[in-house]
């Protein structure tokens, strides 16, 4: 229990290599799986979540206890201790991916579950955490996915010059989204294996990130709406990319 509540913090979930799924769509995604060591459940949870639970690692304890492994402001009492997937760039690379979402220097945790559940929704074959972003289990994250963290690959990359050589190097075409690139959406090539490059909400990719990109592409808006935020500009290109996959 006690070593379950470290895994709150960032630097426990790396030591341990374990992290918290809280509520009956995160622990059942984790259940299918196959990541849960253990399961914490109130008695009343327990009750309520039965055909959920059967056959797993169950572990009964308070209310008090459950609102300590929560970071919920309303507990469900249901909280899984999970392993964190054991998948590398490397791999991600190897298995000849046709779509893989890049997030860079995403800091803010609810952006980056989203973009992972719109990279599920979108059939991408990986999501890459670039350059200093946020730790993709942390609690916010994984419920902004929405259950998706555990239905498509997520790899972290710090060095991001490097990971866009190793895209390339794979055979991806690496497009950036910008608000001034000199490619509109509706005139790129998305046919091919393609990285797209999603920067942070506050002000979008660096022009030394987007300068890497093979080209660097806008979405073409005739409102009167200056830019979109991340994960709408995300959703837009990433259904072109499926709608093109789709078609090929």
């Amino acid at each position: 229990m006690a070593a379950a509540i470290k895994l709150h913090r960032h630097s426990g979930r790396r030591r341990a290599a374990r992290f918290l799924a809280e509520g009956p769509n995160l622990v059942e995604a984790a259940l299918r799986r196959g990541l849960v060591t253990e399961v914490f459940v109130t008695e009343d949870a327990a009750d309520r979540f039965a055909d959920l639970l059967e056959g797993a690692p169950v572990y009964l304890v308070t209310e008090r206890a459950a609102k300590a492994l929560s970071d919920t402001v309303t507990p469900v009492g249901l909280v899984a201790v999970c392993s964190l997937p054991e998948v590398t760039l490397a791999e991600v690379l190897e298995a000849s991916p046709r779509l893989v979402v890049v997030a860079v220097e995403t800091s803010e945790p609810g952006n980056a579950g989203t973009l992972i559940r719109l990279a599920d929704a979108m059939g991408a074959d990986a999501v890459v955490l670039a350059g200093n972003s946020v730790d993709p289990y942390n609690g916010k994250c994984l419920r902004a996915s929405a259950g998706s963290i555990f239905g498509v690959p997520v790899v972290e990359a710090p060095d991001v010059p490097a990971l866009i050589t190793a895209l390339r190097g794979a055979g991806l075409a690496v497009l950036a989204t910008t608000l001034d690139g000199e490619l509109s959406l509706d005139d790129v090539t998305l046919s091919g294996p393609t990285a797209w490059l999603f920067g942070p909400e506050a002000h979008g990719l660096s022009p030394e990130v987007a300068a890497l990109a093979d080209a660097r592409v806008t979405i073409p808006m005739s409102g009167s709406a200056e830019s979109l935020n991340v994960a709408a500009a995300a959703a837009i290109c990433l259904y072109q990319s499926s709608a093109a996959h789709r078609r090929a």
